[in-house]
């Protein structure tokens, strides 16, 4: 049974292609971006990329649509959210390393300023 989302007989094939191998590479890619200091505008582009060797993998490994919209956007989506997550991951990981001491991390995807000394030493 084919869904709306994905177009091969079995999800776990889409969850194979797309999700796993997609997003590993998806991630990857982010990180190398933001590794670079470059914006996450870049990281974008790459992740675009990558969705459209996703949708190759789908057409040449398991005779799925190369050329389409609805299933290309599927992919871009959950290519681009886990590299949206990788970037972010990173780049909390950069700021709070090496500049630790103005920033400290407050989740694995943000980061805020230190309380200066003065602030630290109220009540």
């Amino acid at each position: 049974m084919q869904g709306i989302v994905y177009e091969e007989p079995s999800v776990w094939l889409f969850l194979l292609v797309t999700l796993v191998m997609g997003g590993w590479a998806g991630w990857m890619a982010a990180r190398a971006v933001a590794r670079a200091w470059r914006p996450f505008w870049q990281a974008a582009l790459s992740l675009l990329l990558v969705a459209a060797a996703v949708r190759f993998i789908h057409f040449a490994l398991f005779e799925g649509t190369l050329l389409s919209a609805q299933y290309y956007l599927a992919d871009a989506a959950v290519v681009m959210l886990i590299g949206a997550l990788g970037f972010r991951a990173t780049r909390t990981r950069q700021m709070t390393t090496q500049y630790r001491w103005l920033y400290e991390k407050t989740s694995p995807l943000t980061w805020r300023e230190r309380p200066s000394g003065a602030e630290q030493q109220r009540p």
